[in-house]
């Protein structure tokens, strides 16, 4: 009997007046596999993104943790259960340091509150965690800058390091090498390889770049008009008739567009 997905939606949609953003998507997520959600600017990604994770409303459909209904909780209920989302625009609290920032997702997770000056001080386990972090995401010399002083890149790197201080069972990336230099990109992308290389954690990623799906990607499934219009292994998707007119532009036979 197959074992319950970490993740699940079931028939999940979402209308704005008459346009159906979302439309009746049914896919499961099992730990360990990375997949990726692609398809034309427009397809729904980031809005189903939302719909899992709870920052918009389902008109209808549903999405499960575990095998449980959580489609009527708050965003942050959901990141209790397990759920994190790095979202493709930053998300942090640039008047505070680079450091703060990384050690209040990291009391958090620990249960220490969210204070900024106490406790810190007398729990060296949770400043090495935050230190293991923030060189993981290759930003522990700039520790003491303002978070919102950063360039882009790095407050992508940032978003990052507060993710993997949630820990979550769910890991979900918007796009998170958007507007990196190319130096940049390979730690990230060496971070999410890790965390898919340890097995138990389920692992979404929004990415319009082909060449970071295919390094990364177990599986692939294709949006187009808010609508699945494919869902296997990476190889096989792309070679689709389907991906290759509506979301790489080619004709059908695959070959180049004039």
């Amino acid at each position: 009997m197959p074992a319950t997905p970490t993740l699940e939606t079931r028939d999940l949609t979402i209308r704005f007046g008459g346009h159906v953003a979302v439309n009746a998507v049914s896919c499961a997520f099992q730990p360990g596999t990375l997949t990726a959600i692609v398809g034309p600017n427009g397809a729904g990604k980031t809005t189903y993104f939302n719909l899992i994770s709870g920052q918009l409303r389902a008109t209808s459909g549903q999405v499960l943790l575990r095998g449980q209904d959580v489609t009527g909780l708050t965003a942050s209920a959901r990141t209790k259960q397990g759920m994190g989302r790095a979202f493709q625009l930053t998300n942090l609290f640039p008047n505070l340091t680079v450091m703060e920032n990384v050690r209040l997702a990291v009391q958090s997770r620990a249960g220490a509150g969210l204070q900024l000056l106490q406790l810190w001080s007398h729990r060296h386990d949770l400043i090495e965690k935050a230190d293991s972090l923030l060189d993981a995401v290759r930003l522990l010399d700039k520790r003491n800058a303002t978070a919102g002083a950063l360039p882009h890149g790095d407050q992508r790197k940032l978003e990052v390091a507060l993710l993997l201080a949630l820990e979550p069972d769910i890991f979900m990336f918007d796009e998170p090498t958007a507007g990196m230099s190319v130096d940049e990109v390979p730690t990230i992308l060496d971070l999410i390889h890790s965390i898919k290389a340890r097995g138990d954690k389920t692992v979404l990623l929004v990415e319009h770049k082909m060449d970071v799906v295919r390094s990364l990607a177990d599986r692939i499934i294709v949006l187009h008009n808010g609508s699945l219009v494919a869902d296997g292994e990476p190889a096989a998707v792309i070679a689709s008739p389907v991906v290759q007119q509506a979301y790489l532009g080619l004709p059908a036979d695959g070959s180049a567009a004039a």
